[in-house]
């Protein structure tokens, strides 16, 4: 009896990391895979843009208002996170910098490359 519960037990600790895996490995993936390039701000005409970027588990979506050859606002409007509320910053200190290549924000990195992807999507939009 109590090597079938031993069993049944180890079955179900198996399943649940075959399930967590399969869930986790696109999301794991696409992180990954993410990079952030520069903008030519000066290639990008005065405007209002949207851009979005989805990771699996975290996805944002950002409009930005560049005025003058210059990201003179960014609104994070919708960010699906786990723990990277902290990534929210990025968007001021992309405005600041006038440039995506800004430090990621520790303990968030999923969130600031996907919040940076996003507005890199809007920049760059045809």
């Amino acid at each position: 009896m109590g090597r079938r519960i031993g069993g049944l037990v180890l079955l179900l600790l198996l399943l649940g990391i075959g399930i967590n895996f399969v869930r986790l490995y696109p999301y794991h993936r696409a992180i990954g895979g993410m990079t952030i390039g520069e903008v030519d701000l000066l290639q990008v005409p005065d405007g209002v843009y949207e851009g979005s970027a989805d990771a699996v588990l975290v996805a944002a979506k950002v409009r930005v208002l560049v005025e003058d050859h210059k990201i003179t606002r960014i609104d994070l409007l919708r960010h699906d996170h786990g723990r990277g509320q902290a990534a929210e910053i990025l968007v001021q200190k992309v405005q600041e910098a006038q440039s995506l290549q800004v430090d990621l924000v520790s303990g968030a990195t999923s969130s600031s490359k996907v919040i940076l992807k996003a507005i890199e999507d809007a920049l760059t939009m045809d």
